[in-house]
């Protein structure tokens, strides 16, 4: 499945379609450049889970969290600054699996053979006209 978002304002439905199409998997996993949307997307994607906090880039922190008006977490994880697998186990990346919550991840190449097997991967590719592709794999 391939979705096609002209401008910013296609983001949200674009958004709706692919939470459509990941069933009951929270887990997922972002593949693209850097600067092709995936920070973009994740916070959409809160914002329609219902996040009452802001979504921001993860990059410094690694993780950030974000409650629901219901109080469920969604968990945003960018593996961008990690230099070694361990660093992932060291702060419990198990854990965030484990938990049944909804878990974003940014560039998750490093940690590709230790991601769940449910795991939605999607790729986000910056098209001719700066439209962005994306498509679950």
């Amino acid at each position: 499945m391939k979705i096609i978002i002209k401008n910013k304002e296609g983001i949200p439905s674009a958004v709706h379609k692919l939470l459509k199409n990941t069933g009951n998997n929270k887990i997922l996993a972002f593949y693209g450049s850097m600067g092709s949307g995936k920070t973009t997307i994740i916070k959409e994607i809160c914002k329609t889970l219902g996040a009452i906090d802001v979504a921001t880039s993860p990059t410094f922190t690694l993780v950030n969290e974000y409650k629901t008006a219901t109080g469920e977490s969604i968990y945003h994880i960018d593996f961008y600054r990690i230099k070694k697998r361990v660093e992932v186990f060291d702060f419990g990346i198990e854990e965030y699996f484990s938990s049944g919550t909804w878990c974003l991840m940014e560039w998750p190449e490093l940690i590709e053979d230790i991601l769940p097997d449910t795991t939605i991967r999607i790729s986000i590719i910056v098209g001719e006209n700066q439209e962005r592709i994306i498509e679950i794999l």
